[in-house]
């Protein structure tokens, strides 16, 4: 790792975004919950959070961006790896355990496999959803960063390697392995293509690594991809019309360059632009502060309030319930950043 990338300014766009794409993912599940039946609302969630899945090939892409942008020289990957697992694992873990302890007490069957390959965080690597999506549902993407977390060390110093001038076609060139990853999907089975596509770290890394370049390009200033409120328009086209494009390619292909262009966009802004985003206010990135733990706790508050409210409510009842779930899940995030995330991440890195 001594090649890493001097540190940097700080891109506070990013970590608004990153809360825009954790609550896109809590829309995403909020409208898969099924808590409706009437067709205007059930229409409007549809609308809104059909392609919410979508927030995480952002942070994918992100990831790369964000770890190549702080990353210092000098650093080694025994440091490096420390400080992911700093940062990760203490929210992991006691989500996960809390989730089984959940279970558990509801009387679901709670298989060792599955749980403590989720625990250890290799459940993205076994082509079955009682596996990836064992536990805590969420955590799956978790098991796909620690693989990237593993590569980094190696995939950074290979990717500097690509001439300044080369590293637009290197992006270009990422770009058309995420759109064929589909593609070498037919010659499988539909539930084998769907980890293909979806789980498998593997071909996930390609949008990681992609990340990793367009901080690169930043960083050299040779970035020459649209303006923030440009590429915002583009992202947010992308996402409304992931329903109607080839499901395979909806999943990730359709929105990761429309992605890439808006990171790229936000931290561009923000090291070299001279005025502030509303991404970059103070809300926006207390917000994003909590989003990695917003994203662990939300489904499990979903499910359990869900149990509370039941299915079919009135629409008010609905409205409610969300609003509820929303906050309770906001919360606990709040809770777990202040409480566990940030002082055992001082603690141990």
């Amino acid at each position: 790792m001594s090649e890493l990338v001097e540190t940097r300014k700080r891109l506070d766009s990013l970590t608004g975004l990153r809360w825009i794409a954790a609550f896109a993912v809590f829309g995403f599940h909020i409208h898969a919950a099924g808590l409706t039946t009437d067709p205007a609302l059930k229409a409007v969630l549809s609308a809104l959070f059909s392609a919410g899945a979508a927030g995480v090939p952002f942070f994918f892409v992100l990831s790369g961006m964000v770890l190549t942008w702080s990353a210092r020289p000098g650093t080694t990957a025994g440091v490096f790896w420390r400080r992911r697992a700093a940062r990760v694992l203490p929210n992991h873990v006691l989500t996960w355990l809390a989730v089984l302890a959940l279970l558990a007490v509801s009387g679901a069957a709670v298989s060792i496999g599955p749980s403590l390959s989720g625990l250890v965080l290799l459940q993205s690597w076994v082509p079955a959803p009682e596996y990836y999506f064992a536990g805590n549902t969420p955590a799956w993407s978790l098991s796909g960063e620690l693989a990237f977390y593993a590569a980094f060390p190696l995939l950074l110093p290979l990717l500097r390697r690509i001439p300044g001038h080369r590293l637009g076609w290197a992006a270009l060139g990422l770009l058309a392995g995420i759109w064929a990853v589909p593609l070498v999907s037919m010659l499988l089975p539909d539930d084998l293509a769907y980890w293909f596509v979806w789980i498998f770290p593997v071909t996930r890394a390609l949008e990681f690594a992609l990340g990793i370049v367009v901080a690169l390009l930043v960083a050299a200033g040779r970035w020459r991809g649209p303006g923030l409120t440009t590429a915002a328009v583009i992202a947010l086209a992308a996402y409304a019309t992931v329903p109607f494009v080839w499901e395979r390619w909806g999943w990730v292909a359709w929105t990761a360059g429309p992605f890439a262009l808006l990171i790229g966009a936000a931290a561009a802004s923000d090291a070299f632009g001279t005025r502030a985003s509303f991404l970059a206010s103070r809300p926006m990135v207390w917000l994003g502060e909590i989003s990695f733990a917003f994203y662990l706790v939300h489904q499990p508050v979903i499910r359990v309030l869900q149990r509370l409210v039941g299915t079919d409510r009135p629409v008010p009842v609905v409205l409610v319930a969300v609003a509820v779930m929303l906050a309770v899940a906001m919360l606990a995030a709040w809770l777990l950043y202040r409480f566990v995330e940030r002082p055992l991440e001082r603690k141990l890195r």
